[in-house]
């Protein structure tokens, strides 16, 4: 076991190469690492859908279908009953590996042949294919029972994949997706490996206030973005797996969109998107790798997958490489932009900008970036300080008389997230509420919308103007809560 961590260690910290010998390694850490239910696991219970959105932790076969069957079979059964899985499955690179084998080295997926036999030379190295064995398909047992196996028994073998499933044939992505744990802030901004989809399902169970909900299944919305952490489909969908799907920015929708990652409709909205509707979507050719969409896929703007796959000229699964303000603004990030940490992460990002714009436009912007969201973080933090003075001070409405705590663990705080997914009594009361939306939505939307390029979204419509109303709101209540309380106390006194 030692031995195994050794490699894996030496295997992440290299830059280039994942030796097909390291899987074993990678998978023990892989399951050493998973949270499972997490460290509140005592104070909920999974429902049912759950077992698909973490399958390491939940998943059961199921005892409708008893014996032991061949892919063939399977295959046969599932035309009749899910047609759909069969369909996309037959369409897929993994049921036409000879196609792949016989690509032209013209075509944008010969890159293919090379990973396919790399692929196939990692598994007879760990001796699941035999020397010189080629891989005939991959089909269902390959997926659902493990890579090489001739049967399963379906009532108690079939497994549904996980990351280290894939992991099996994909060392690599598996391995580069898995170095995202390795992130650490030089001032403890986040914690280890935070945020990323590396460690998604882990923030997901350690949210107080997603473990103190007893409404499971109005819970589980937020696992059905948080699970990337457990599997591969969030951006390679069953039963196709395609790449070039996973490379177009529709791809990242489900889940990057809304009050407090609205990054797909920043994108869109930018000129950048407006390129990629008016121009791409048609035109660009997105089986070429990623390392070639200037040159051989004809893309005439960036993508989600182009600008957070890239580093430094280097394409690959770890996505945080060059992330700097995280999830959200907060002081202690707008505080330490110029520590070598951040700014070597900002040079790097001048350098994914200047592959389009000039070195001086993308610093340009990217200051501008830094500023209007340091900005935006102001304006969020002086309200903060009202709400919580409020608080400090009792004059919450129902404070004193009708303010519930919340279910354990969260634990009772003005301006609190679980406001967001909790409410009894006066608890929380309307201006922590205001302000639990102002920091987790209006200040994520401006700060998304400034550097996605989204004019409207961080000026007007969702960002700076909604930010201002906010502010507004909360300064109204606290004078109107003041003002009370104090004539409260006049006429207390008079009363006597």
């Amino acid at each position: 076991m030692i031995a195994r961590f050794a490699i894996l260690l030496f295997m992440l910290t290299s830059a280039s190469s994942y030796a097909a010998t390291d899987y074993e390694a990678l998978k023990d850490k892989y399951y050493a690492d998973h949270p499972g239910k997490g460290k509140y696991a005592d104070l909920w219970e999974p429902i049912p859908i759950q077992q698909y959105w973490n399958p390491v932790t939940f998943y059961e076969p199921p005892d409708t279908v008893e014996g032991e069957f061949t892919a063939e079979q399977c295959v046969d059964c599932h035309k009749g009953t899910t047609p759909g899985w069969v369909h996309a499955w037959e369409d897929s690179t993994h049921a036409n590996l000879d196609h792949i084998r016989e690509l032209h080295h013209d075509d944008p997926r010969f890159y293919k042949k090379a990973m396919l036999e790399e692929i196939e030379t990692g598994l007879q190295q760990r001796g699941v294919l035999k020397e010189g064995q080629e891989l005939a398909t991959v089909g269902c047992i390959d997926c659902h029972g493990g890579v090489g196996k001739t049967s399963l028994v379906h009532d108690k073998e079939l497994r549904l994949p996980d990351r280290a499933a894939c992991g099996e044939c994909h060392v690599q992505e598996f391995a580069e997706a898995e170095d995202e744990k390795k992130q650490k802030w030089p001032q403890g901004q986040w914690p280890d490996g935070h945020p990323s989809h590396a460690m998604d399902w882990k923030a997901n169970v350690e949210t107080a206030i997603w473990a103190g909900m007893s409404q499971r299944e109005v819970a589980q919305g937020c696992d059905m973005c948080h699970y990337q952490q457990n599997k591969c489909d969030g951006c390679h969908t069953r039963h196709t797996f395609s790449a070039a799907e996973a490379r177009k920015p529709e791809a990242c929708a489900t889940c990057h969109n809304g009050v407090d990652h609205n990054e797909f409709e920043a994108y869109m909205l930018s000129k950048h998107g407006v390129v990629y509707e008016t121009m791409g979507k048609d035109n660009w050719n997105f089986e070429v790798q990623l390392k070639d969409h200037l040159t051989e896929g004809n893309y005439t703007a960036p993508t989600c997958a182009t600008c957070h796959f890239e580093y430094k000229g280097e394409y690959s699964h770890n996505l945080v490489r060059k992330v700097r303000w995280g999830f959200n603004p907060t002081p202690e990030i707008a505080d330490n932009l110029d520590h070598p940490w951040f700014e070597e992460r900002k040079q790097a990002w001048v350098a994914s900008c200047a592959q389009c714009h000039s070195q001086r436009f993308a610093k340009a912007w990217l200051d501008t970036a830094d500023k209007g969201t340091i900005q935006g973080l102001e304006v969020e933090q002086e309200a903060k300080q009202i709400v919580q003075k409020l608080y400090d001070d009792g004059l919450m409405v129902g404070q004193k008389t009708n303010r519930p705590a919340p279910p354990a663990p969260a634990e009772d705080a003005p301006g609190d997230f679980y406001g967001l997914f909790w409410a009894k009594g006066n608890n929380p009361s309307f201006t922590g509420r205001t302000h639990a939306e102002m920091w987790e939505h209006d200040l994520i939307k401006h700060y998304k919308g400034l550097f996605h390029v989204n004019p409207g979204g961080f000026t007007y419509s969702e960002g700076w103007a909604r930010l201002m109303r906010r502010y507004t709101e909360i300064q109204d209540r606290n004078t109107q809560i003041r003002e009370f309380a104090e004539l409260k106390e006049k006429v207390e006194e008079l009363s006597k």
